[in-house]
């Protein structure tokens, strides 16, 4: 019997138009010969499951379930299509574990704690991992430029502390060409503000996935910013090409040590399912730093871990089918340990 499948997608913030872009591409490579796929769209307003009429049947929110044509329809798994809030920063992870559904991706824990960025290179700094410095700002204490941000090397990113897609973020090179307007673009995204200094080095990508409890490393993507644009924003993300070069095309010391970094990055975060965690090598000192990590990654025509899956000669489709294959082992698992 075919295992029913919940792909989650929409979401309340500024990130759902995404989603739904890479909800699409994730239900076109799901196996419909193993399993039966129920789009669930996430709003502030509903969950709603839509027929092929365009009937729409709300979810009962009790036990995430669906009634239709007197059937009811309850979920094996939840495949998480859902970039920002409520599916990528622990809430939905939290609800399903509650009602124990097994879910792709990581867990509530640690998709709230990487959610927030100051919190992540926090925990990677005390784990070995290179980080840049940073300046957190929280919006209602914040009462303008201090000397504290000044006492940063310039140039610096400022960007929402939670979040991702590059959305609210700036890049500024001196205190004067900007800082105060950049932060306040943030902060119209997000309550805090983090203020990073910028490492100067190549910009790597990586993704990184588990395969039958194994760690296994993609091959990572090269970013080189387009000499129009001062980084790397949301729309070169997902509407510009030419920026993107994977495989990377670096010599073996650069491969292991960024691989290295990533698995290592993967085991201290307790990561699940495929992440996507963005470094920049500095070339001097030989090493990796690490800037974020992103734990629903981009699944569009446009995104990387497609492109990386593509680069290992492996199909969208048999990749859907490992990441719900060990995020059901992972239940398996737990269950023989007890």
């Amino acid at each position: 019997m075919k295992k029913k499948i919940a792909l989650v997608t929409g979401g309340y913030t500024g990130e759902s138009v995404i989603s739904y872009q890479s909800a699409e591409t994730i239900n076109k490579h799901l196996d419909k010969d193993l399993y039966d796929v129920y789009t669930i769209d996430i709003q502030k307003e509903g969950w709603w499951f839509t027929l092929a009429d365009g009937q729409k049947i709300e979810v009962d929110k009790n036990d995430f379930s669906l009634t239709t044509e007197g059937r009811k329809i309850v979920f094996d798994l939840v495949f998480i299509g859902m970039h920002g809030s409520p599916g990528e920063d622990g809430r939905l992870q939290g609800y399903f574990d509650l009602l124990k559904i097994p879910y792709t991706g990581c867990d509530a824990a640690t998709s709230a704690l990487t959610m927030n960025k100051r919190f992540t290179v926090a925990v990677a700094g005390m784990g070995g991992i290179a980080v840049a410095r940073s300046v957190l700002l929280f919006k209602k204490q914040y009462k303008g430029v201090n000397e504290q941000l000044l006492q940063l090397q310039f140039p610096v990113f400022i960007k929402p502390n939670s979040g991702g897609s590059s959305i609210g973020m700036s890049k500024i090179n001196r205190p004067e060409d900007g800082l105060e307007e950049a932060i306040q673009k943030a902060f119209r995204e997000d309550e805090q503000v983090l203020v990073e200094e910028m490492i100067t080095g190549r910009e790597f990508t990586v993704g990184v996935y588990r395969a039958n409890g194994e760690i296994k490393v993609l091959p990572f993507t090269e970013i080189k910013a387009d000499v129009n644009k001062p980084f790397f924003d949301f729309e070169s993300k997902y509407h510009s090409k030419g920026l993107e070069i994977t495989p990377a095309d670096v010599d073996e010391k650069i491969l292991k040590n960024v691989s290295e970094a990533a698995q290592k990055v993967y085991r201290i975060f307790n990561c699940g399912g495929v992440i996507r965690i963005d470094f920049i090598y500095h070339s001097k000192e030989e090493k990796p730093y690490m800037l974020e990590i992103n734990t629903v990654p981009g699944q569009t025509a446009a995104s990387i871990i497609p492109q990386q899956v593509e680069a290992i000669g492996g199909s969208l489709k048999e990749f859907y089918t490992i990441l719900v294959e060990e995020a059901l082992q992972k239940v398996t698992r737990k269950i023989e340990n007890i």
